[in-house]
């Protein structure tokens, strides 16, 4: 069993010390509500904004006014903006969006494993099952890793996963990835 808890530590070693920037702002990221952006065009020092994504998805932005932000990409809104204020007010308008704080995002690992609690997932990519466990230290001696349980809410209904971390680890099955606010529950083997 220590060999799982290295394999799942390792994994997730792996996945940290890749740089940032390869996934943050060229990434496929679908902002959110709560993400922070700065905003900027080119040559216009006075249309500077920065502002957070309200919690319908929009933002409000000079001479634009209300546009949906909320599920876009950066350079989806970056082209969205553009093409706003090219309609009306500039010739070949620059904008970039940069995400300044993205809207916190943490799942739970519970049951069998080292340090069960919350943790925060990276805000520029996934987060796998695998990762998750790693964040808690590891399965312990007496974990049931064929009968993981991930717990989910989606359109407001809830939804059990079942996932057997054996299959990844040994038979390279592809690994699980989380959503914001799912739990994990690794079990204990009673034999």
């Amino acid at each position: 069993m220590k060999y799982l808890r290295n394999l799942t530590i390792a994994i997730f070693m792996l996945g940290v010390f890749l740089p940032a920037g390869l996934f943050a702002q060229s990434s496929k990221y679908k902002l959110q509500p709560l993400d922070v952006l700065t905003i900027t065009v080119h040559g216009q020092p006075d249309m500077t904004t920065k502002t957070r994504i309200n919690s319908d998805g929009t933002i409000s932005f000079p001479l634009v006014g209300v546009v949906t932000a909320g599920g876009l990409t950066a350079q989806e809104l970056e082209a969205s903006l553009k093409a706003s204020l090219e309609k009306k007010y500039l010739i070949n308008a620059q904008v970039l969006v940069f995400i300044e704080e993205y809207r916190p995002r943490q799942i739970s690992v519970v049951g069998e494993v080292y340090k069960p609690g919350k943790y925060d997932m990276p805000p520029e990519r996934d987060l796998t099952l695998l990762e998750a466990v790693a964040m808690a230290e590891g399965f312990t001696k007496d974990a049931y890793t064929k009968g993981i349980k991930i717990n989910r809410v989606e359109d407001g209904k809830e939804k059990t996963i079942q996932v057997n971390a054996n299959e990844i680890m040994t038979k390279g099955k592809k690994d699980v990835i989380l959503e914001p606010n799912d739990i994990i529950v690794v079990p204990e083997s009673f034999f």
